[in-house]
């Protein structure tokens, strides 16, 4: 059995979850995939972006969470999908129409950049082919067809202004940059602050659109998709690597002397989590995994949650890792399901893991090469390995 902790006024904890993957919009789906005998298929789009697959957005109501159409037109989909989450999150939290509540909330948001115009980027490439002055071709061309506006759409910290608009999360604001360590240290810096004592109630989180065709492009530079259809995460051919899933995933974090002031309900406590990065040679991934995972439990009741890339060297040593550190828990990738969502996959990681503490869910596993959980979870443990760079842990407990 995990050991039972001591509680602190200061302990981080999760009252508010808002999630968006393939497998649906919302707690109720996702509870009920964690809790079933079996996962449920993943959903797969093979088709728009062939050779490509991605696991696409459900259909959503983008006027439950953002209720003005104006508002809705002005953004792209990631900051739509960023800020439906965002909303899910303070619903669920039970702080979405508190205002003062609201006004006081410190918000962190991991987010990549905005979506490029793609008939720019074409026109480019195509008169590239017919000239040898690229870069005074490359100058003409981003000041004649460029709209101004296009510039301002880019920026990254316009998902924070937006959730700061719709919602009315006006304490103060952050944004991470750089893929899944940006995710990473999104909550890491969450969970440091509020472990301070330097903030009471955070919403932090990330959202990633798959369905765009300049992500599709930036992975295939680097040779790092899976092609041609879905295959399980742990055993993907040495060809195969990421299937990118659109995704959104938000959580409000309180202290838990906050968060039992108003008699929230908790979903789990997070009791330790760090982020870090460097080489990876020489056995260098596994040693700075053993420090970040020095808190981590092992015991029946343990799962873990990896946000593998699918990468076959990345996925295999940290199965491998998992196996010779954690050998009682239960893995589960996952990615296989729900696809690779980048900034947002370590919040993911989280919101799964929440919820499945929460609801005392016996995740089935996710993937053949998975094996079920021994018991009820009462431990969970975090990870994620960003494709290119960057390593985090989390490890939560239950109430």
């Amino acid at each position: 059995m995990s050991p039972v902790k001591q509680k602190s006024p200061n302990d981080v904890v999760i009252t508010g979850v808002g999630i968006v993957t393939s497998q649906g919009v919302g707690i109720a789906p996702h509870v009920a995939l964690l809790s079933a005998e079996k996962a449920p298929d993943a959903i797969v789009e093979t088709e728009r972006f062939a050779p490509y697959p991605v696991h696409p957005l459900p259909v959503i109501d983008w006027s439950e969470q953002i209720a003005k159409r104006g508002d809705q037109r002005q953004m792209e989909n990631w900051q739509r999908l960023g800020v439906f989450s965002a909303g899910l999150a303070l619903d669920d939290a039970g702080l979405k129409d508190d205002l003062d509540a609201c006004g006081s909330m410190d918000m962190i948001v991991a987010a990549g950049g905005g979506e490029r115009d793609i008939n720019v980027d074409s026109l480019i490439v195509d008169e590239a082919l017919k000239r040898n002055d690229r870069e005074q071709l490359l100058n003409e061309k981003l000041t004649t067809e460029l709209r101004p506006t296009l510039f301002l759409a880019q920026l990254s910290n316009l998902l924070a202004g937006n959730i700061s608009i719709v919602h009315k999360v006006t304490g103060s604001s952050r944004t991470f940059m750089g893929e899944e360590a940006a995710g990473i240290s999104a909550i890491e810096t969450a969970f440091a602050r509020i472990k301070a004592g330097q903030s009471t109630h955070t919403l932090v989180g990330g959202a990633f659109s798959a369905e765009r065709l300049d992500m599709i492009l930036l992975i295939e530079a680097i040779q790092g998709h899976a092609l041609d259809g879905w295959s399980p995460i742990w055993s993907r051919p040495e060809s195969g690597g990421m299937i990118l899933g659109s995704v959104g995933a938000f959580l409000v974090l309180e202290s838990r002397e906050h968060a039992e002031a108003r008699n929230a309900r908790i979903y789990a406590t997070i009791d330790d989590i760090g982020g870090d990065r460097g080489k990876r040679d020489e056995g260098k991934l596994e040693a700075r995994l053993e420090t970040l995972a020095a808190a981590a439990v092992d015991a029946a009741d343990t799962v873990v949650f990896s946000g593998t890339t699918g990468f076959p060297d990345l996925a295999a040593r940290e199965k491998a890792f998992v196996e010779a550190n954690l050998p009682k828990a239960a893995l589960r990738g996952y990615s296989g399901l729900v696809g690779h969502g980048l900034e947002a996959q370590f919040p993911l990681g989280l919101a799964f893991a929440a919820l499945t503490l929460g609801a005392g869910a016996k995740v089935p596993p996710f993937d053949p090469a998975e094996k079920p959980l021994a018991s009820q979870p009462k431990t969970a443990v975090v990870t994620t390995i960003g494709h290119a760079r960057g390593e985090g842990v989390a490890v939560l407990s239950a109430e």
